[in-house]
């Protein structure tokens, strides 16, 4: 099989097939010329559109979604399918229409929904999107966040409020929940109101963590530090084995340049039990970006990604080790959260970019085979195929790969050139000295902006 048939059938596989390539053929009844033409017909179109779509074409994708549609009227992901081709183009009305004919044909569909969410938003069909994320949460809680973001667009404040609270009574105080809230009191005028409560709701509960946790938030918003400071060092007192005070504690020890004490309050984040996931990764990069100005906290920095063991924690170290120039290193912890994450693009690029660089050009290869697997409309992956294959003196199957590659760019003239260059060194290694010529003077004449 030719690279590119094998392209082709990667393709397929990147979308949910339509039931009726699925079909299970029936041997024993007399073949029919007509439906088997259509079927043929079908899955020529449908491949056709998967394949426009990879490149980015979405006219052309719509083209022959529509021309499936024609022999199959019935088929929801035919019309998921035109939806997303539309919403691309910025089509939002006819994208809206595609998809509320896919749910027609499968109700409750999470992906459609989803899609049709992010056209109202597109829109600012606030109304809409509410209604369609009303059906979201029915199947996916977490959706509520943003149907509490939803209302406030569309004024219904007392709606928000009451699902932000939900939800801190549920998971407990995140920044970004109490960032929203603070911008309802803000557009209310009860920023104030607000404050003078929470401290008489401390003074009646003293006990109470959450009441010192939202003013800390309160006065940290409204530009009074040390009145925020001052409240999580009460909450402290009253309550030493607090957790989520640190997560704002630490920030203030930075401030002060309490560094030691910055630490101990980073560490405390890092291993409470009472503190979600996503807190402790954004603390996380704090501390790689704390660590960068002060290295011999580094091996605090080391202990605490150890205690968080998935793959952004790997990621942020390997970020930190990439940036003090050990690419060794930091190729060790990308391929660490490779292994969580075996089809993060970013990651897997930056890691074929490092196995290159250290010209492990065996790995390289194995690597971006995989990703062309995965993503293959992604010229990248093909260039960076190319110059492994060129750093193993394979110089015939960079040609191939390569020219590959170069047919999915549209409009990067610094990768181009990068295409061209490798071009001209693997014509150059067949010892076609005419054609590397020819690829070094294209390479010459595009100008990089």
């Amino acid at each position: 099989m030719n690279r590119k048939a094998h392209l082709l059938n990667l393709l397929v596989g990147l979308v949910l097939i339509p039931s009726m390539l699925c079909a299970q053929v029936d041997f024993n009844k007399t073949p029919n010329d007509d439906l088997g033409n259509n079927e043929n017909k079908f899955q020529e179109y449908f491949f056709e559109a998967i394949k426009q779509k990879g490149i980015e074409n979405y006219e052309k994708a719509i083209e022959y979604v529509q021309k499936c549609i024609q022999i199959n009227l019935e088929e929801a992901s035919l019309y998921f399918e035109l939806g997303k081709n539309h919403n691309k183009l910025g089509n939002y009305v006819l994208a809206a229409n595609a998809l509320k004919k896919a749910l027609e044909l499968k109700p409750g569909n999470l992906w459609i929904l989803d899609e049709l969410y992010f056209v109202y938003i597109q829109q600012k069909d606030y109304n809409s999107a509410v209604n369609t994320i009303k059906e979201l949460v029915k199947y996916q809680p977490k959706y509520k966040e943003d149907l509490a973001n939803i209302y406030v667009q569309i004024k219904d404040y007392d709606s928000a409020l009451s699902i932000l609270d939900e939800l801190d009574k549920k998971f407990g105080i995140t920044s970004e929940r109490e960032q929203l809230r603070n911008s309802i009191y803000k557009i209310t005028g009860q920023q104030d109101v607000l404050i003078d409560n929470l401290e008489n709701q401390k003074t009646i509960n003293p006990e109470d963590e959450a009441n010192y946790l939202k003013l800390i938030y309160r006065y940290s918003e409204n530009n009074q530090p040390e009145k925020a400071f001052e409240t999580a060092q009460e909450l402290l007192k009253i309550n030493p084995t607090s957790q989520l005070v640190h997560l704002a504690l630490y920030k203030f020890y930075i401030q002060k340049n309490q560094l030691d004490l910055a630490v101990e309050s980073m560490k405390i984040v890092i291993n409470g039990t009472k503190i979600d996931a996503t807190s402790k990764s954004k603390v996380l990069n704090d501390f790689v970006r704390f660590v960068a100005q002060n290295p011999k906290y580094e091996d605090d920095l080391i202990e605490a990604t150890s205690v968080i063991s998935d793959s952004s924690s790997a990621i942020d170290l390997g970020n930190y080790y990439f940036k003090k120039g050990n690419k060794q290193k930091a190729l060790d912890y990308y391929l660490e959260a490779y292994q969580d994450n075996n089809q993060d693009f970013t990651l897997i690029k930056q890691i074929i970019l490092i196995q290159i660089d250290l010209s492990d050009y065996n790995k390289a290869l194995t690597l971006s085979d995989e990703a062309i697997e995965i993503y293959p409309a992604q010229p990248i992956l093909y260039l960076l195929n190319g110059v492994a294959l060129n750093g193993l003196n394979r110089f015939q199957e960079a040609v191939d790969t390569l020219e590959i590659g170069v047919d999915y760019l549209i409009e990067d003239t610094t990768m181009e050139k990068d295409f061209y260059i490798q071009l001209s060194e693997a014509f150059n290694g067949l010892n076609n000295l005419e054609k590397a010529k020819t690829f070094k003077d294209k390479a010459n004449k595009l100008k990089i902006n």
